[in-house]
């Protein structure tokens, strides 16, 4: 897929999750936004899935441990064929499969619930130990946050994961510096993430979290990395797309307004038409 059809794609999951939050009164759109390249680029071209079978036992494996941010996974699966795009509408919805934080138990393709910060990596670490055992080659992904890292199993699993060789596990950090309460550097530094990373047993990669060139060049680096796990330090935009959510940290955690949803639709509007 070329980069005009990605940028396409992205633009129109991020219309989709702003959507979702805005229709569910609630939900997290800044962190939702700022991590939507990186899943249109890991589901349209990176990894080796099929939506009509998401139980293929040699699929490549995808844990999102920052799983507040569903309405970018959820659009993401729904533009890629896992479900039909109405159903986006029951975000949060009573009787819903797209719940707040990904369930495993009610949406095919899922493969791991999660919502406890930092749990998701460790899972993703254990399907990628399970992949080597088993023989099989498959590749696991997850994409953690930079507030989440600072979260202790974080590390706990970075350490396990260099010291059996998980070289078949790519760790995507969403490096967009802000979280709830504000800045990373204010609430808890967990910089440098490269530093640490390497002295984890990490093969590093620096990229542009929304330049599809350079995360398809980290993605291959990734693959080509023998011994070891990778980590992609994605550098991205908190509310990517949306003028007035853009490196926010309010917009964290809350819906828009009815105006606010307007001109936020208008500015992905613009931007697809930009891109044709």
């Amino acid at each position: 897929m070329n980069n005009q059809e990605l940028r396409h794609y992205a633009n129109e999951i991020r219309k989709s999750a702003v959507t979702a939050v805005y229709t569910a009164h609630s939900g997290h759109p800044g962190g939702s936004l700022s991590c939507v390249d990186i899943l249109t680029y890991l589901y349209f071209e990176e990894m080796h899935i099929d939506p009509k079978n998401p139980a293929d036992p040699d699929r490549d494996r995808f844990v999102l441990s920052k799983g507040h941010v569903t309405p970018a996974l959820y659009g993401t699966m729904a533009h890629r064929g896992y479900f039909p795009l109405e159903e986006l509408k029951t975000f949060r919805q009573l009787g819903t499969r797209l719940h707040g934080h990904p369930s495993m138990r009610y949406l095919p393709g899922l493969d791991m619930s999660t919502g406890s910060l930092g749990q998701g990596m460790a899972t993703a670490v254990g399907m990628a130990l399970a992949g080597k055992v088993q023989k099989k080659d498959y590749r696991v992904y997850t994409v953690i946050g930079d507030g989440e890292s600072q979260e202790g199993e974080i590390w706990e699993a970075a350490m396990f994961a260099a010291a059996k060789k998980l070289d078949n596990l790519t760790v995507i950090l969403d490096y967009n510096g802000l979280q709830i309460d504000g800045t990373i550097a204010e609430v808890n530094d967990p910089q440098p993430f490269d530093k640490k990373f390497e002295a984890f047993g990490f093969h590093v990669v620096v990229a542009d979290g929304h330049d599809f060139d350079s995360l398809r060049a980290a993605f291959e680096e990734a693959r080509k990395t023998k011994g070891q796990p990778t980590v992609i330090l994605a550098k991205t935009v908190k509310g990517k797309g949306v003028s007035f959510m853009e490196n926010q940290a309010g917009w964290h955690g809350k819906s828009p307004n009815e105006e606010q949803y307007r001109q936020a639709m208008e500015e992905l509007e613009r931007a697809g038409e930009a891109n044709e």
